[in-house]
């Protein structure tokens, strides 16, 4: 008596289509034929359906979507410039120092984007442009400036 393996394999071999051409060559339907590291101008080329930049060049590739079954773009590491938090690997782009140009920074712990703010001494337009979080006139005359937080409770207070 033969076993359900030997019975079922040619029913089974049967159930599979065959090719319509006399070529034999297995060939994908609907999806791209492109693999993983290949030039591509958009999705359908790729095996993955996923072509994106994968650098600073324009040039797209095909690249493996994540486990969440998503297309994932090149994004900046921190340290490069960048224009948005959109462009960061770490989602935060932030001035880093007095110029204006904003670069991908790290998160914090708890994960929020910290802007660059003034050191004590430097001019001022208010409260949040200080490190201090203290922006104020030393005398009616004198421009406003960062000063530390004075006190026993840490106020923002004239000296």
């Amino acid at each position: 008596m033969a076993g359900w393996g030997q019975t079922l394999l040619p029913l089974l071999l049967l159930l599979l289509p065959l090719p319509l051409s006399g070529s034999l060559e297995w060939k994908p339907t609907g999806l791209g034929h492109k693999g993983t590291r290949e030039g591509c101008e958009g999705h359908g080329e790729c095996l993955s359906q996923c072509c994106v930049p994968n650098s600073l060049n324009p040039q797209k590739f095909c690249t493996p979507k994540t486990v969440f079954r998503k297309c994932l773009s090149w994004q900046r590491p921190n340290g490069d410039k960048c224009q948005g938090h959109d462009e960061c690997q770490s989602g935060c782009c932030t001035r880093i120092s007095v110029d204006p140009q904003l670069f991908c920074t790290a998160k914090t712990i708890f994960q929020q984007c910290v802007r660059w703010r003034k050191p004590n001494g430097d001019y001022c337009c208010g409260h949040d442009d200080c490190r201090s979080r203290c922006c104020l006139q030393l005398n009616e005359v004198s421009p406003y400036r960062c000063i530390p937080r004075t006190g026993i409770l840490a106020q923002c207070l004239p000296l």
